[in-house]
């Protein structure tokens, strides 16, 4: 079995997530896609890159992340049409995907989480962490790693990342002067805006190194997750890997790493997790380290050729 790796070429998660597939399975990866058993659209939009003639010739696996029904579209509908004629099955993290998607694909489903590496993502002293990061350890730092504004203009929300209620949850439960905002990521000019609105102070990290982020992810006294739609977000299973008190939203794969405390609505009352939380987050999320968990993936390739 050879695995040909459509990545996006971001410089973002999933470049990394494809480059740890290649590392842990290099035997069964290939970057010529004729001798390629398998295609796999790691980002399902990149399926035009590939020829129409060798989609039809290739056994073909998109991986849908998530969905935000208010932005799809007529015109993502037809494309998900098109592109579901090519796709032999498809790949999601989280049973919020498949639910979306099965209504407009009679094609096998698959619900397959995501890894996390725990050689990058593990327990780092949090004081330790705030100085190369230029953060007192007097200050209660709240951390937010994940784009927040819409490509087309950089100032409109991107809503289904929840960057309101990111703000609302800041501002109306923390004192301004003993709080510091952790932004890393990019595009995050609407969040920006809005603490520098109330003079909440803030620390930005653009599109940090892995060796930063770790640093990034210690220095915080609370993760916050308050998106909308999410397939995972990968920053759940590494705050959870990294004993980092997180919460989140219902969203993605938040009930399957994080304990019932720490998944609520974030605009409707306020958590923080306890010792037992962290500890119950970082039992459970081991199950998808990835040396652990990859071997999943291997499986879900393998049924596709059967």
């Amino acid at each position: 079995m050879k695995v040909f790796v459509l990545a996006p070429n971001e410089n973002w998660i999933l470049d990394r997530i494809a480059e740890e597939w290649k590392g842990e399975y290099p035997d069964l990866t290939t970057d010529n896609l004729a001798e390629a058993d398998i295609i796999w659209l790691i980002s399902a939009w990149t399926w035009q890159q590939i020829p129409l003639n060798i989609l039809s010739e290739k056994k073909v696996i998109a991986t849908i992340h998530h969905v935000t029904p208010s932005k799809f579209t007529k015109d993502s509908l037809r494309e998900f049409m098109v592109r579901d004629r090519f796709v032999d099955t498809y790949h999601v993290p989280c049973q919020k995907t498949k639910d979306f998607i099965s209504k407009i694909t009679s094609k096998p489903i698959n619900i397959v989480g995501y890894w996390y590496n725990e050689e990058i993502w593990h327990p780092t002293d949090r004081l330790s962490a705030r100085a190369p990061l230029g953060i007192p350890n007097d200050k209660i730092v709240v951390g937010s790693f994940q784009r927040d504004t819409e490509g087309f203009d950089l100032k409109t929300p991107k809503l289904e990342k929840g960057p309101d209620l990111f703000f609302d949850y800041v501002n109306d439960n923390f004192e301004k002067d003993k709080l510091v905002v952790l932004l890393g990521g990019w595009r995050r000019q609407y969040l920006i805006g809005r603490l520098e609105e109330v003079g909440i102070k803030y620390k930005y990290f653009e599109l940090a190194s892995i060796d930063k982020l770790k640093y990034m992810y210690a220095a915080c006294d609370l993760y916050v997750v308050s998106s909308r739609t999410e397939g995972g977000p990968q920053a759940i299973l590494e705050a959870a890997a990294m004993k980092v008190p997180i919460i989140s939203t219902d969203v993605g794969m938040a009930t399957a790493v994080l304990t019932e405390n720490c998944v609520f609505d974030v605009n409707k009352r306020r958590y923080e997790p306890t010792l037992d939380d962290v500890e119950e987050n970082y039992q459970k999320v081991q199950g998808f380290e990835l040396k652990a968990h990859v071997d999943k993936y291997k499986e879900m390739f393998e049924d596709i050729l059967k």
